[in-house]
């Protein structure tokens, strides 16, 4: 087994240590960054597809993001000094359980995966105002915006959000993936939704489809 095949699979065993040992022997050998993290990027998206499939369960899918994310830190001096002199920024997505809702896990869980993907999170955190949602948006200059509702009562919040980026003029602005238990495709496509996620695996899955082909519906 070569060096990126220990790599690899220290990754999606949730081998931290061992993980962020066998990058930092990758770069002293002067091994591409950019290389390593396509690498263990497609390693990771494995084991969010075996999560999905019950292959395997929720602690292993998260020692696993947590080795993605050391990895990540080990990478990132490098990655930063083969980026200089392009334009190119990684997408960034605004995350916020919405108004009244107060949960938190699930979208935790979404921004571990969507992180160890390569983006950008700013996160609000829970029971987050709905204009505040867009301004944060805004001023961050957000690809997406991603609102997580566990409740039914606070679904409404979602639609709020969206709502307001229209009455303000900035719908085309952001794209908006929503998600949640008690929410749907259906849901997602009354409200004018961009796109709806099932689980946090899946929400990857459509915010790098909304990012390339600009639709999920």
């Amino acid at each position: 087994m070569n060096l990126m095949e220990r790599l690899v699979e220290a990754v999606k065993g949730g081998q931290i240590d061992e993980s962020a040992n066998l990058t930092r022997k990758y770069i002293k050998e002067g091994k591409s960054a950019s290389e390593i993290l396509k690498q263990v990027t497609g390693a990771i998206r494995e084991v969010g597809d075996a999560f999905e499939r019950f292959d395997v369960f929720l602690p292993e899918m998260m020692m696993a993001a947590d080795a993605m994310i050391e990895v990540m830190k080990v990478l990132e001096p490098s990655l930063k000094d083969e980026d200089k002199g392009t334009a190119a920024r990684p997408a960034k997505v605004v995350m916020a359980s919405v108004k009244g809702d107060i949960h938190e896990i699930g979208k935790n869980i979404v921004i571990t995966l969507l992180t160890t993907n390569g983006y950008t999170i700013f996160d609000m955190g829970a029971d987050v105002d709905s204009l505040e949602i867009v301004k944060t948006a805004e001023r961050e200059k957000a690809d997406v915006i991603g609102l997580s509702a566990l409740m039914t009562t606070t679904m409404p919040g979602q639609k709020e959000v969206i709502d307001i980026m229209k009455d303000l003029g900035l719908r085309d602005r952001f794209k908006v993936v929503i998600g949640g238990s008690p929410t749907s495709l259906e849901w997602a496509e009354r409200i004018g939704a961009d796109g709806w996620a099932k689980d946090a695996s899946e929400a990857v899955k459509v915010v790098e489809r909304l990012l390339k082909e600009g639709s999920c519906f």
